[in-house]
């Protein structure tokens, strides 16, 4: 009978364990797939993008980010659905869509917070903002990660338009969002649901008057070649929030979790300072086109903001929140 040495003991058991370590290290790599609607070279799809290589630079492969962009895996409401189910791992969704579920976020879609893009990139970041996020995984089965931004909206017109009360009659293309819809309904606009790969043409062939828009979104998409007149209204922007389902999360380790959020963040804060930092050159070529933008500076906004809140504080009380940190800015 042979005797094995200690030494043959602990090598014969590191080699019995080692396929067992193997297969749970291969078991905690994953491929995440995530989904938005912006097109490719959009900043929201550069921010993804840039997620991406960020962590399979830091977990060495091991965790990886394919994006699917320009809606390839439906819209905003069908990649929800995939993000509840755990079809899908990740999505960068617009507040829009999130408001249409949960009334306490829209209120961030609420009209005149903030007055520019600068105060934008702050008020994203307050902690009155990241609180609204905390509903998410009761409410929709997913996890918040922060705000990522667009501008401040403008309204391009294929009418002369001097002024907030030339949107009256007109048929606006409008983000479908409730918050929106019926902050132009107060303005007396009609708002005309199009999707937006038709938006360019429906201003061409007359179906609607205008739209109202991001700048980064309007320039890329040269929403000037058919209108005459872009307002900036200073009243409205579109908050996105990336968003990880709730199902995939809670099978995460924790590290990979913290490393999650602070890649996401890194990526946000990217995002926001290249909105800031670029918005101002993309009015110039508006201008240099030479396009006629317009502004209303004497506008009565008090009378606009009490229309709204008395419909929509009820519903999202913390509108007053975000208007108070809005006005601190």
């Amino acid at each position: 009978m042979t005797l094995l040495t200690r030494r043959q003991i602990v090598q014969a058991g590191a080699a019995l364990a080692a396929p067992a370590f193997i297969g749970q290290a291969r078991a905690q790599a994953k491929e995440f797939r995530l989904g938005l609607i912006t097109p490719a070279g959009h900043s929201w799809n550069r921010a993804a993008l840039a997620f991406g290589e960020s962590i399979k630079k830091e977990t060495k492969g091991r965790l990886s980010v394919t994006v699917f962009h320009s809606g390839q895996l439906g819209n905003e409401s069908a990649m929800m659905q995939q993000l509840q189910t755990g079809a899908l791992d990740m999505g960068w969704i617009q507040a829009a869509e999130l408001g249409s579920r949960v009334a306490s976020i829209a209120s961030i879609n609420a009209p005149y917070l903030v007055r520019s893009t600068t105060d934008v990139a702050k008020l994203v970041r307050h902690e009155a903002a990241l609180k609204l996020l905390e509903v998410l995984p009761r409410e929709t089965g997913t996890i918040g990660l922060g705000w990522g931004i667009t501008g401040m909206r403008v309204v391009f017109s294929t009418k002369e338009i001097a002024g907030v009360k030339d949107i009256k009659g007109m048929k606006l293309r409008i983000n479908p969002t409730p918050v929106y819809r019926d902050f132009y309904q107060s303005l007396g606009a009609a708002p005309t649901p199009i999707p937006t790969p038709q938006v360019f043409d429906a201003m061409a062939n007359g179906q609607v008057d205008g739209l109202e828009a991001d700048i980064e979104f309007s320039w890329n998409q040269r929403f000037d070649k058919v209108a005459k007149s872009m307002l900036q209204m200073n009243a409205l922007f579109m908050p996105f929030a990336p968003l990880v389902s709730g199902r995939i999360w809670q099978g995460m380790d924790a590290k990979d979790k913290e490393l999650i959020r602070g890649l996401v963040r890194q990526s946000l804060d990217a995002q926001i300072k290249d909105i800031v930092t670029t918005e101002l050159g993309l009015i110039e070529k508006f201008k240099a086109v030479p396009f006629a933008i317009k502004t209303e500076p004497g506008l009565d906004t008090q009378a606009l903001i009490g229309e709204f809140d008395k419909l929509w504080l009820p519903k999202a009380p913390q509108i007053a929140e975000l208007r108070k940190v809005g006005a601190a800015l």
